[in-house]
């Protein structure tokens, strides 16, 4: 039976072929939901990437097209108490060139280069990282030889140097030199062209009038890559270029390094895909030179003592150390050591020759703040004032002196050698007696000794605002020997302890502390190198001696130097109206070249009413050689005394 036919198709023409259409396709419609979702996908990912994550594109575009610079600031200066210049800035004098205004040169110089090895037909031509190489150090060392030519030098580019400059600091200028003298500087100042990208620049860098003078006190500084900071400058995030700052590395320029450094000053450039800069600046900020130093120094007494101790780094140089100190304030007038250097030798860098110099020579070696020393008869000041407070000893107490003095069964001399016969104190201070303070000492005893010295501060740091001063002062008793030693303490401890020998040892500037407490009556005297005309006179604890006992002790040390073992001072100097107190000493110590005598001096003037302290400590050289307080650290004090009178001279007593 034939299929029956739509009946719309039955009433067609025969022949005709007709399309027809459904409402729609389920096939199609499958798509319709996919097609839908991939494109709120695209304009999803479109707004996400416009909208929400413009900040992180701009903060990334911001990265790549920015660059910061930090500049030093010049540092601070240091005076003296009058105001004069121990620590400055000189200009010194370089010439500079800006890669940035040589693109379009380095290009041409390219193509120039590239083109010549083609037209060669050269075979090894070299790869196109090498031609541009090539290129910029042709063009670098072009400007060069133009400043050779005007000052007569025959200066080359180092290519390596020039190469790591220009892909890490490309945005800082490129020293070509940083030597120029003045004559050199001023004739380029003359000839270059304005326009050039050869630049003139004056850098700061740190200048030191009088050379050697305080040297360790003063200390120097050096080149130093990570000190440049800035605050509230924007751009941390950003590559930042930091010009070479410095920092204090000993002395008052490390102590005082925050106060000295000054604020950075700060750029920040727009720079285009080859990471040179585009003009102008987008931010700008002035360093600020570091804030000024008033120290206590007196550069006139300064410079008496370091002339009294011998011209530095010759063979006439006394070796060792000297500090004056105000009585009244603890102000540090002098402080010297000695071998010492050049601070101008720092700046702006220290050669490989002058440090081993200064190596060789020993010169790094502060020994006013660090120098350990057994203080010899000096401390017999010490041992006087224990037993005073003992009620062991009067100015009329008298021992006698055969020269040599039996302790056990061991025989210990007198400082010369020479029997004193019956002796008062007086008289055993003046002369220096040692067995003298042999019979004070088994008197009173070690531990008043030690009790005494500690209560001066001896077996302590003085914290003066240096770095570097030791901590390992010795004030030995039986409980240190029994700690340290492993060993009893004996009779022989005792006396060589009276005499400040044993195992004592303390620095040259904690003498000079206690020579200003006993002048004053009291037991500390912290020092400072930093001046105040405002400062308050010292008032520690007193030292616990009665009216007459430190009149005997003074009289006894103005004794010393007018007739006794320091009457060099005053016999060389003619210091006599001066009025001054003092004691000399000698100390020995072992070393590995035998043993060493060193030379004391502590002192202070006048001894009516005390203003200056000062002690000297000097090194013997020879093992064995004598080496007197009295002929060699008692001149150098009385220089000292000499010049604080000559600029005060309402301080001289009246005759």
């Amino acid at each position: 039976m034939p299929a029956r036919r739509n009946t719309e198709e039955s009433s067609l023409p025969a022949g005709k072929l007709v399309e027809t259409h459904k409402s729609y396709d389920w096939h199609i419609l499958v798509f319709y939901p996919v097609i839908a979702a991939l494109l709120l996908l695209i304009i999803g990912g479109f707004a996400y990437q416009q909208l929400i994550k413009t900040d992180e594109y701009a903060d990334r575009e911001k990265l790549q097209s920015r660059r910061r610079i930090l500049y030093p600031a010049p540092r601070g200066n240091i005076y003296d108490r009058d105001g004069r210049l121990l620590v400055g800035n000189r200009a010194r004098y370089a010439l500079t060139l800006n890669l940035d205004e040589l693109k379009r040169e380095f290009l041409t110089e390219y193509r120039q280069i590239r083109k010549n090895y083609r037209e060669a037909d050269d075979k090894n031509i070299p790869t196109d990282k090498q031609l541009w190489r090539i290129a910029r150090y042709t063009v670098v060392q072009r400007y060069l030889d133009q400043v050779n030519a005007i000052i007569g030098r025959d200066e080359k580019v180092v290519d390596d140097v020039f190469n790591r400059h220009f892909n890490q600091q490309l945005l800082l200028p490129y020293t070509l030199l940083n030597d120029l003298t003045a004559a050199e500087y001023s004739r380029l100042a003359e000839q270059l062209p304005v326009t050039s990208p050869l630049q003139l620049t004056a850098t700061s860098v740190r200048f030191y009038p009088y050379d050697n003078a305080a040297a360790h006190t003063l200390g120097y500084i050096q080149n130093d890559d990570d000190t440049l900071s800035i605050e509230d400058f924007p751009g941390d995030e950003l590559t930042t270029f930091k010009m070479r700052g410095t920092i204090g590395k000993n002395g008052l320029e490390a102590a005082f390094n925050d106060h000295l450094q000054g604020k950075a000053g700060g750029v920040i450039y727009r720079v285009d895909p080859a990471g040179y800069r585009i003009e102008p600046p987008m931010e700008r900020r002035a360093p600020v030179q570091g804030k000024n130093l008033t120290t206590s120094l007196d550069i006139d007494l300064q410079m008496a003592c370091e002339i009294a101790m011998g011209p530095s780094g010759t063979p006439d140089t006394l070796v060792g150390a000297a500090v004056a100190l105000d009585v009244q304030t603890g102000e540090v007038l002098v402080i010297c050591s000695r071998p010492d250097y050049n601070l101008n030798d720092f700046s702006p860098r220290l050669s490989t020759e002058a440090a081993q110099k200064i190596e060789d020579t020993g010169a790094w070696y502060p020994r006013a703040l660090s120098g350990l020393y057994p203080p010899g008869s000096t401390f017999k000041l010490v041992t006087s004032t224990a037993a005073f407070r003992a009620g062991k000893l009067t100015n009329d107490t008298l021992y006698n002196c055969a020269g040599r003095f039996l302790v056990g069964n061991r025989l210990f001399d007198c400082h010369d050698r020479h029997a004193h016969g019956d002796i008062d104190f007086h008289e055993a201070i003046a002369k220096s007696c040692n067995i003298y303070f042999y019979q004070v000492g088994l008197s009173i005893g070690p531990q008043a000794m030690a009790d005494q010295a500690r209560a001066f501060g001896l077996d302590k740091p003085t914290g003066i605002e240096l770095p570097h001063e030791t901590k390992n002062m010795i004030v030995p008793d039986p409980a240190w020997k029994r700690r340290v030693r492993g060993d009893t303490w004996a009779s022989g401890d005792t006396v060589t302890m009276a005499i400040g020998q044993s195992d004592l040892l303390v620095t040259p500037l904690g003498m000079a502390c206690m020579a200003a407490s006993i002048a004053r009556n009291e037991l500390r005297t912290p020092p400072t190198l930093l001046h105040d005309d405002n400062r308050a006179p010292l008032h520690t604890a007193p030292i616990g001696l009665t009216p007459a006992q430190r009149t005997w002790l003074i009289e006894a040390m103005r004794e010393t130097v007018k007739t006794g073992t320091g009457k060099t001072l005053n016999n060389v100097l003619k210091l006599g109206a001066l009025d001054i107190a003092g004691k000399t000493g000698t100390a020995q110590k072992q070393s590995p070249k035998g043993m060493m005598n060193f030379a004391w001096f502590a002192g202070f003037a006048p001894a009516s009413n005390p203003r200056i302290a000062v002690v000297v400590l000097l090194e013997g050289d020879v093992a064995g050689e004598e080496y007197g307080g009295g002929a060699k650290a008692a001149p150098v004090a009385g220089q000292i005394f000499k010049k604080y009178f000559e600029k005060h001279p309402e301080q001289v007593p009246a005759r």
